[in-house]
């Protein structure tokens, strides 16, 4: 009997020390401009912890705003940072803390200034952008990384993802982890390489420093599974972006929801995000409506039952029910440009 107890000891001792060495291996962001972030939950959004120890807001703020983006006039762009600038002032005020660019949405000046307009630290807001795969590459990434910190006027990032798997999209991660090692970003990301299982794997399995956060296309009506399971295996956070299904009627008219909503006096938006919190994932609805806003972040005074979640979870159509699934292999040249 002794000797089965000291083994099982013996045994627990490996095991809770291998624990630790693979929490060692995790390399947390280097020292820089970064370390003044002073990130805390605001108005109930739970912070969630990413694998290298850094923290980010459930809920967030997406600023892509499609119908103006299609407008590559002066003008359109004038418009488009100034209908940025006025949702992330209004979002910040009513207590986000997460904010969703890119360069892909022309919008990072905007972005940046109504950081600055609305009186909130910089310090206390989780910021992500996105690189365009026309600045990947060892030497072109570094860069842009620098021309986007110029736009934004700031001087880190709380997280920058790759856009899309194309392009040179290792030399550009490997500028990322120079960024991460020199403080100037606190936590790395891949968005859309769900798409492309070879660009998924180069940077998840091939890289120094892996992924924090998988941003990927979520909501009931397609729940990702596969692609959920896949970054639980890496310990790797997923968020969602078009959380709300692209403004779907048949999503936000749909029964179940709208009996759900009403049994709680809420709305379908409220419920379905309701259900992204406590599915575990972030998302980052976007609107530039202040009160739509308002009502996207009141979802943490209230919670969905077992029996809800579990309805809930019943609308999933897979991949069908996506509406984002391009082929990258075919894509060409289609992201090899980006005007400023």
């Amino acid at each position: 009997m002794k000797k089965l107890f000291s083994f099982l000891l013996i045994l627990a001792l490996l095991l809770s020390a291998s624990s630790f060495a693979f929490a060692d291996d995790i390399e947390a962001p280097g020292s820089g401009p970064a370390d003044r972030s002073a990130i805390v939950s605001v108005e109930g959004v739970p912070l969630i912890p990413l694998n290298n120890g850094v923290a980010v807001p459930q809920l967030g703020l997406g600023t892509q705003i499609q119908s103006l983006e299609r407008d590559a006039s002066e003008t359109g762009r004038a418009l488009l940072n100034s209908t940025s600038h006025d949702a992330v002032v209004a979002a910040l005020q009513a207590g986000y803390r997460h904010l969703d660019t890119a360069h892909g949405y022309f919008n990072e000046t905007g972005v940046g200034q109504g950081i600055i307009d609305s009186g909130i630290p910089r310090e206390e807001i989780w910021v992500t952008s996105k690189l365009w795969p026309s600045e990947y590459g060892e030497g072109v990434t570094m860069e842009a990384i620098d021309a986007m910190l110029d736009r934004l006027q700031l001087d880190y990032l709380d997280c920058i993802y790759l856009h899309h798997p194309a392009g040179d999209y290792v030399g550009a991660w490997k500028d990322l982890e120079k960024a991460y090692r020199q403080g100037k970003v606190r936590a790395l990301g891949i968005s859309n390489f769900d798409n492309w299982p070879e660009a998924f794997s180069a940077i998840v399995d091939g890289m120094e420093i892996k992924p924090q956060i998988l941003q990927i296309e979520g909501h009931p009506f397609a729940q990702r599974h596969e692609t959920r399971d896949l970054a639980a295996r890496y310990d790797i956070q997923v968020e969602c972006w078009y959380p709300l299904g692209h403004a779907d009627d048949r999503l936000l008219n749909n029964e179940v929801l709208s009996a759900i909503a009403e049994a709680h006096d809420k709305s379908v938006v409220q419920i379905i995000l309701r259900w992204h919190m406590q599915e575990g994932l972030c998302a980052v609805p976007g609107s530039t409506n202040p009160d739509h806003i308002a009502e996207n972040i009141s979802i943490f005074d209230f919670e969905l039952s077992d029996a809800e979640m579990e309805q809930i979870r019943a609308l999933d159509g897979g991949e069908a029910g996506r509406y984002f699934n391009i082929n990258y292999e075919q894509m060409g040249g289609f992201f090899t440009t980006l005007n400023e």
